[in-house]
């Protein structure tokens, strides 16, 4: 059974005109005309730190801020060393470490969710550890939260979310932060982020750490949202894979292809920016299977205590591994903010779930399940590059604006059985250059990343 099928294992979460044709020097813009969408509510804060002044800002003990045009963050004296027994693989190793303390982030929605994600080099025999801790509205302090333990290999540690965290007041959820009754009141009122680097002890290795930042929102309980008003005609020629066409392919990870959507789509915005993969670094898949950077997107975004491909802010640090990506994990408010994207050249990747008859098309029903907005009709209807295909070509497909945006935005919704679950609020993987034009920052900075 797929995982378009299986119930999701996140336990919590309420979790040119008519074509855009890519150039020799990479992906072109859709043209929005004149047309404007309609106002959504601030409902959402994503803040990061990027620049050579914001890693000076926080507390440093042990690491440098490297300079350049992609400021970053690594290790210059370790402060000593610590062991660290992987639960995965039950070995035991002695890492050097370094840790830096973003200042107090005081969040302009009070939240009842947050996400954190980053974007980093780590070179064999190096990995980062990312932690939270949040002042609540009462004015009482969060623990630390463990929001991952990363490296973009597999050899060194295996990248993990740690489970049974929690305070009585909140608890994180494989990679979501979430306070445990929202009915109360209480919220999440600022935070502060950690970074931890580590090495081999004895060596110069170092990882580097260019993105840092998290996405706090307080989306209220929905089961539909307001309709919102087209604004934008056009589509982007985005690759197009099948997760389907891997089922049974590498079953350590997830089970194998079929439960692949988050890595599948992915991998198919990474290669709309150019990314690519050498013979070399495939090597390893079996030379049979077709489009086997998926398969190579599914084990660097697996998450060995989730024991999936879908750990949200994975795929985002999956993609920053690209040369001059960069990838966050936020939410956005309307099907308007995903036209100023696909206006500026930026296609999306969306979570959302439903029933088979609430998405006219589809074919299936969902827990969870990841696809790519590359475009709009003429009419307003969502071109989405949907994985959950039985083939490369019969990926694109065309959705109703208005079905889309409710099953994307909603956070509450009837399963099967009829019993209330949830819905996952807008949700959506933000992959872009490291260096974007001034129409995609401006794009960026209109849904609120900078």
């Amino acid at each position: 059974m797929s995982r378009a099928e299986q119930p999701s294992r996140r336990v919590v979460l309420a979790a040119a005109v008519a074509t855009a044709v890519v150039s020799g020097t990479g992906p072109a813009a859709a043209d929005t005309g004149a047309a404007d969408s309609d106002p959504a509510p601030t409902l959402v804060d994503y803040h990061a730190w990027t620049t050579y002044a914001d890693w000076c800002r926080g507390t440093a003990q042990g690491t440098r801020t490297v300079p350049g045009s992609r400021p970053g963050l690594a290790i210059g004296t370790a402060l000593g060393s610590v062991d660290y027994t992987d639960p995965h693989t039950r070995r035991t190793a002695s890492w050097e470490y370094a840790t830096w303390t973003s200042p107090v982030h005081k969040l302009s929605v009070p939240a009842t969710e947050a996400i954190a994600s980053w974007n980093a080099r780590t070179p064999a025999g190096t990995w980062i550890q990312v932690e939270l801790r949040g002042t609540y509205s009462d004015g009482t302090d969060t623990p630390w939260y463990v929001m991952g333990r990363w490296a973009a290999g597999d050899q060194d540690i295996k990248r993990t979310s740690v489970d049974n965290q929690k305070d009585g007041k909140s608890a994180v959820w494989t990679d979501t932060f979430a306070i445990d009754d929202a009915t109360t009141g209480l919220r999440l009122a600022s935070y502060r982020l950690r970074l931890t680097l580590y090495r081999k002890p004895g060596t110069e290795l170092t990882p580097t750490v260019w993105r840092l930042g998290a996405m706090g929102s307080d989306i209220p309980d929905r089961f539909t949202v307001p309709a919102s008003t087209p604004g934008l005609a056009g589509e982007l020629i985005v690759p197009r894979y099948s997760q389907e066409i891997h089922t049974g392919q590498y079953p350590e990870y997830d089970n194998g292809g079929e439960a692949w959507c988050s890595p599948t789509s992915s991998q198919m915005i990474i290669e709309y920016w150019g990314g690519r993969l050498t013979t070399e670094q495939l090597a390893w898949v079996d030379p049979s299977y077709a489009d086997p950077q998926v398969d190579n997107a599914a084990r660097f975004t697996y998450d060995y205590q989730y024991q999936g491909c879908g750990n949200w802010p994975f795929n985002a640090a999956y993609a920053a591994t690209y040369e001059d990506l960069q990838g966050v994990v936020t939410r956005l408010g309307s099907l308007g903010d995903l036209e100023t994207l696909i206006a500026a050249g930026i296609p999306a990747i969306t979570s959302q779930s439903f029933l088979s008859s609430e998405l006219t098309g589809a074919g299936y029903g969902t827990a969870g399940h990841l696809m790519t907005v590359i475009g709009f009709t003429a009419d307003g209807d969502v071109i989405a590059n949907d994985p959950f295909s039985p083939s490369d070509p019969a990926v694109r497909r065309v959705y109703k604006r208005r079905e889309f945006e409710n099953i994307w935005l909603r956070t509450k919704r009837y399963n099967a059985s009829g019993k209330v679950t949830s819905g996952t609020g807008g949700v959506c993987y933000l992959y872009f250059p490291a260096h974007p034009t001034a129409r995609q920052r401006e794009a960026l900075t209109a849904v609120g990343v900078r």
